[in-house]
């Protein structure tokens, strides 16, 4: 079930950041969802290392980072996509 909850985090992490981001963004949604569960997994990561992991009510530090890291993701996964695209093309 972990499993399944990653993806689902991933892909809603993804569209938010895809949402964020300005311009038209190039990468397929299967790709943004997995740039979003990286970016969970970073983000969580870096939770960990401020000691905010785990607070009482809802982690709103933990969920922002999570955020950050799947904008950066998505930003810098999708300019690869492209430049990748493109010297296929040629």
């Amino acid at each position: 079930m972990g499993w399944l909850w990653a993806i689902v985090v991933g892909f809603v992490l993804g569209l938010l950041a895809k949402a964020i981001l300005p311009g038209k963004q190039h990468s397929p949604l299967w790709l943004i969802t997995i740039f979003g569960i990286i970016g969970g997994i970073a983000g969580n990561a870096m939770a960990r290392g401020f000691g905010i992991e785990a607070t009482p009510g809802i982690d709103w530090g933990r969920h922002a980072l999570q955020v950050v890291a799947a904008v950066v993701l998505v930003a810098l996964g999708d300019m690869l996509y492209v430049s990748v695209g493109r010297r296929q093309r040629t």
